[in-house]
Formats: C-alpha cells, structure tokens, sequence
C-alpha cells in the first residue's frame, strides 16, 4: 500500500526538481492526466484498505482512465468546446470520494485500535 505513495512522493521530488516546460497547448492534457492518475492512486489505495484490490483492474483503469480522458480533451479541442472540463469535474469529484472513504475507513481502524488499547 504504501508503494504507490512513495511513488507519488518521489515523482513529485523530481518532477519539482527539474525544469521540463510543457507547452500551454499541452496543459489540458496534462491536467487531465495527472487527475486520472490520482484517481486512480487513491482508488487503488481504497480497494486495499476494503481488501477488494486487484492489479488487473488497477493497471487497466489507470490507463482506461487516461486514455478516455485525453480523448475527451482531444476531441474537444476539435470542435472547439472545452469537454476537458467534464473529465476534470468527473475526476475530481471521484478523487474527493475517494479520499472520504479512506478518512473514513482509517479513523474506523484507529478508533477499535484505540478502543482495544483502553481495554488492555
């Protein structure tokens, strides 16, 4: 559980460490993408605290998620409409969900954690 975040933190490092400059017409994409990401990091960390986490649906929604997402924003600078903003909106709120799950599952374990502390 904790290999993704470490990926995450050491991403993070080196990504503010170096000076790589993405063109302004590529930071929908990148947005998307980086959203995508998240949501799929932390849907990942959600399943293993509910003990339902599977690779296979892991690795297929990380790319599925990005792929549909930087389609969306493709298609959109096509027609000139900012369907970018739909991928975004969706991915944030599925983020956002995720993380109150996993607030919610963590102070749960560290309540009957505390709980049996007491009454020992």
């Amino acid at each position: 559980m904790w290999l993704p975040i470490m990926g995450l933190i050491i991403g993070a490092i080196i990504g503010l460490l170096t000076d790589i400059r993405i063109p302004d017409e590529y930071a929908n994409y990148l947005s998307i993408a980086i959203l995508a990401a998240l949501d799929t990091l932390f849907g990942g960390i959600r399943a293993q605290l509910q003990n339902i986490y599977d690779e296979k649906v892991f690795v297929s929604g990380f790319f599925f998620n990005i792929i549909l997402a930087a389609s969306l924003a493709f298609l959109g600078v096509h027609l000139g409409v900012d369907l970018y903003l739909a991928a975004v909106f969706a991915f944030g709120v599925r983020l956002f969900q995720n993380i109150a799950v996993i607030r919610r599952i963590m102070l749960t374990k560290w309540s009957t954690t505390s709980k049996r502390q007491k009454k020992n």
